[in-house]
């Protein structure tokens, strides 16, 4: 009789240390969860407050007002910020969590240990390119909505803010000088006549004045009027003066000063640099080198498939002379902008009812096909991709450059809406923003899988069957021929723009 109640008794101890065990597991790895949720949540906050724009792309309208604080005290408060948050993030246990959020808690400490490390690098003397900056920065308007009489007084606030904006970009520029971390003069040539799109002698005439071109009807007539006007003395006496000094800066100081040759090999570092970038973007530890091995494969690989359609076509003649056919015959090639808008335009109505013999899961999010606008089109790609807002109000759009048609093969044209909307950019974007994930996730996005996943893209007009003519089944291989070759980098909406 007592050894069965005292082996009930331990049986009773047994159970409760085993339950107890379990509910002190479960607690920790509630715990753990929190404090990394918690400082996702913090961060995202404290990086949509710091790239204010970036968070206005994304229809958070919270920054709407200011540009990014791009002085060196501030940059250096970010970095000192970015440490203390991996301190923050090592402290979580990390063996608690579920093997969801164990990749979280890695993806995010790579992100932060990767800004560290570049930090040392000081990429951010580097403010401004033939592609974009302070130069640029009217194409946000195209990103904001202008709903409320709040969306045109943070435009006009952003307006007042800009020479500041300005100044601070010059002081990093002319720091870059001095450390000879700058561009060569081949990037930096056309900025110049770029920024006389802004210095304007009628200030309704510049890009930044556009939002106030159009205004609700419910906005009372004072109101309308008194916007208008401010933006315009705005513009007038203080943005094109501010540009204007900016375009001596450049002429005057920058440019002469920029690399004669091209190659980031010659910045201080500029080994260190490359090989960092290279692990950055393609998140692998292959040398730059092993990377250059294996696009030289590539390039072999993709030449013998394009001969082979040269023989097939019975082209006589060499390769040489078969790029020059394909780059001068007018059969190639639209006589006006609106007819290469309206040949992408069709492409996607040929493409979109495709996806689904491909695809399972399609994003709700729509996508639309604008041209480049006129200003910077003369200086932009084929073709550019800008995500939707992550607030449902504005869709994905494909930007095509439509500038000097006689440039704009049509036999490139599938390859380049397969890589930038759909199947492409624009399907992987916006399905990676339906996701239950980390903010950081949902928006952000790392090279090698962007463009990788475009190029995917690309390969798929082989089974969606929109490769049957010759021509642009050979421009789909010199799209691909030029991306192991060159790399690409992702758009601009998934980086923190400044």
């Amino acid at each position: 009789m007592q050894r069965s109640v005292l082996c009930a008794a331990r049986a009773i101890v047994l159970y409760f240390l085993f339950y107890a065990g379990v509910f002190a597991q479960d607690s920790r790895a509630n715990d753990a969860a929190k404090a990394l949720h918690e400082l996702f949540a913090t961060e995202w906050n404290y990086q949509m407050e710091q790239h204010p724009t970036w968070a206005s792309s994304l229809g958070d309208r919270r920054w709407n007002h200011i540009w990014s604080d791009i002085s060196l005290d501030a940059i250096y408060k970010r970095h000192d910020h970015d440490i203390e948050t991996l301190a923050k993030l090592m402290k979580i246990d990390r063996a608690a969590l579920a093997p969801a959020d164990q990749l979280n808690f890695d993806l995010f400490k790579r992100n932060c240990e990767y800004e560290i490390e570049g930090f040392q690098y000081r990429w951010y003397l580097l403010p401004l390119n033939q592609l974009g900056g302070v130069h640029t920065l009217n194409q946000l308007a195209q990103d904001l909505r202008f709903e409320t009489l709040k969306d045109y007084e943070d435009w006009l606030a952003r307006l007042k803010a800009l020479p500041v904006r300005i100044e601070q970009t010059v002081a990093l520029m002319r720091l870059g000088i001095k450390e000879r971390i700058i561009h060569p003069k081949i990037v930096l040539q056309r900025v110049p006549a770029q920024i006389d799109h802004q210095i304007v002698s009628d200030p309704k005439a510049s890009p930044l004045y556009k939002p106030f071109t159009h205004f609700p009807s419910w906005l009372s007539a004072s109101d309308q009027a008194r916007l208008a006007e401010a933006a315009q003395e705005t513009i007038a006496t203080a943005v094109v003066p501010a540009y204007r000094k900016l375009k001596e800066f450049i002429v005057s100081d920058y440019l002469p000063a920029a690399w004669d040759h091209v190659g980031i090999w010659q910045l201080p570092n500029g080994a260190a640099m490359y090989a960092y970038a290279t692990r950055d973007n393609t998140t692998t530890d292959l040398t730059p080198q092993e990377i250059h091995e294996i696009g030289l494969k590539e390039v072999k690989r993709i030449r013998a498939e394009m001969q082979a359609i040269i023989d097939k076509l019975g082209f006589r003649g060499s390769f040489a002379e078969f790029a020059k056919f394909m780059r001068r015959d007018p059969k190639f090639y639209f006589k006006t902008e609106s007819e290469v808008l309206e040949a992408y335009r069709a492409l996607s109505r040929r493409i979109d009812p495709l996806l689904v013999k491909v695809f399972r899961t399609l994003p709700r999010m729509p996508y639309g096909i604008e041209p480049v606008p006129a200003n910077i089109a003369p200086d932009s790609p084929a073709g550019l991709y800008r995500g939707p807002a992550a607030d449902g109000s504005r869709a994905g759009i494909f930007s095509v450059n439509t500038f000097k048609p006689e440039i704009r093969p049509k036999y490139e044209m599938m390859a380049l809406s397969l890589h930038e909307s759909v199947p492409g950019h624009h399907l992987q974007i916006a399905l990676a923003m339906e996701q239950n994930i980390p903010n950081f996730r949902r928006y952000g996005g790392y090279t090698a899988f962007v463009e990788g996943w475009g190029l995917y893209a690309e390969s798929l007009g082989d089974e969606m069957g929109l490769y049957g003519d010759p021509y642009t089944k050979f421009g789909q291989l010199m799209y691909e021929i030029w991306c192991v070759g060159t790399g690409r980098k992702p758009s601009t909406s998934w980086w923190k723009t400044p």
